[in-house]
């Protein structure tokens, strides 16, 4: 078995894909007006609209309910991606920090309340 996607469901498309275009510096792979992913080396962030759940998956997610998942990306350097992202109207769930295993790490949420964590691992 080989891991091969999440998929986040919300309600204004364009404002996710918009975030995560700005977080990875991507642009997103817009396969349908209302399905987009983001492909990244090992797994795919799909991003979809929660009326096509509803017509194509039985209503099996909600738009933005999440509150037990988070979604990790792997950078070389949490400070550089945060002072990347500039200007942008950020929600810092967590300031970068250093954590007792040794990762720096800053929390982030996305529009729609997803936590994002960036995270480098520790030097060698």
């Amino acid at each position: 078995m080989k891991f091969a996607s999440a998929r986040l469901v919300t309600h204004d498309i364009d404002r996710l894909i918009a975030f995560y275009a700005q977080l990875s510096g991507q642009a997103a792979n817009r396969l349908a007006p209302e399905f987009a992913e983001f492909r990244f080396e090992g797994a795919t962030l799909a991003i979809t609209t929660e009326r096509m759940i509803a017509q194509f998956n039985g209503g099996a997610a909600v738009a933005a309910a999440n509150h037990s998942a988070m979604l990790e990306f792997m950078v070389e350097d949490v400070d550089a991606v945060l002072a990347g992202l500039g200007d942008a109207d950020l929600d810092i769930a967590m300031a970068p920090a250093d954590m007792p295993w040794g990762n720096r790490s800053m929390l982030l949420r996305d529009p729609d309340g997803n936590v994002v964590n960036i995270f480098a691992r520790k030097s060698a």
